[in-house]
C-alpha cells in the first residue's frame, strides 16, 4: 500500500470513529488530524467552528430532552444535519428550532424520524455501513474521499461536502451501491472545477534525471 493511500486510509477510519462517538476527536493524534483537516476543502477554521457547533448543539437538545430523543448533530460548512429519532413531530419541530438558534449555524436538514431510539446493533451496523461506503470511495480512486462527509442512520447513507457535479455523481452511485444501503440522501454544496476551492492541486514539477555513475 502506498504510503498517501495509507494515511487517507487511517484518516478515513479515525474520522468515521470520531463521527459514530466511537473515539474522541483528541485521541486521534495529530498527524489524523492534520490529514483530515488538509484534505477537506473547508478552511481549518471553519472545521473547527464546526466541531463547536455540533458540541453546543448536542449539548443543548440532550439537555432538552435526554433520554427522550436519540439525535446525531452533523455539522459541515455550518449546515447541520440532524437525524436520528424522535417520539413525536413536536419533539422533532423543538429540536429542529434548538439547532438553528446555536450561534454560526446557516441552516438545519432535518432528517429526525418519528419512532423509538434506535437499538445499539443498528447504530452498530449504521457505523459498519458508514465505513463500507468510505472504504469504497478510497478504492474508487474518483475522487478524494476527505472531500465527502458520509453519515449513516437507519441505513439510510447521508453524503456532505463541496463538492463539484461529477464528484457528486461518482459518490452517489458508490454509497447507492453498497451492501445495506437503503437510501442515499444528498447534502452537498456545489462549486465549479474552474473555482479554487475545487481544482485539483497542481502536481510538482519533475526534478532533473540523475545522471548514472556507472
Amino acid at each position: 500500500m502506498k504510503a498517501g493511500r495509507g494515511l487517507a486510509l487511517a484518516a478515513l477510519a479515525a474520522s468515521t470513529m470520531a463521527l459514530q462517538g466511537c473515539l474522541p476527536i483528541a485521541a486521534i493524534g495529530a498527524a489524523g488530524t492534520a490529514v483530515v483537516m488538509m484534505g477537506d476543502r473547508r478552511t481549518s477554521g471553519t472545521q473547527i467552528e464546526d466541531q463547536g457547533i455540533e458540541i453546543r448543539t448536542a449539548a443543548r437538545i440532550n439537555e432538552r430532552f435526554g433520554e427522550v430523543a436519540h439525535v446525531n448533530v452533523t455539522a459541515f460548512n455550518r449546515a447541520v444535519l440532524l437525524s436520528g429519532e424522535a417520539p413525536d413531530a413536536r419533539v422533532k419541530a423543538e429540536i429542529e428550532s434548538i439547532a438553528a438558534a446555536v450561534q454560526n449555524v446557516r441552516r438545519v436538514t432535518n432528517e429526525i424520524e418519528i419512532g423509538n431510539p434506535s437499538a445499539r446493533s443498528a447504530r452498530s451496523n449504521d457505523a459498519f455501513i458508514t465505513g463500507k461506503v468510505q472504504g469504497r470511495f478510497l478504492d474508487g480512486s474518483k475522487f478524494n474521499p476527505l472531500h465527502i462527509k458520509v453519515v449513516t442512520e437507519g441505513s439510510v447513507v447521508y453524503l456532505m461536502g463541496i463538492v463539484t457535479e461529477q464528484e457528486a455523481a461518482d459518490a452517489v452511485e458508490i454509497a447507492r451501491t453498497t451492501a445495506g444501503v437503503r437510501k442515499v440522501v444528498k447534502i452537498f454544496e456545489y462549486c465549479q472545477p474552474t473555482d479554487e476551492i475545487c481544482r485539483p492541486p497542481e502536481k510538482p514539477a519533475a526534478g532533473p534525471a540523475k545522471r548514472s555513475s556507472g
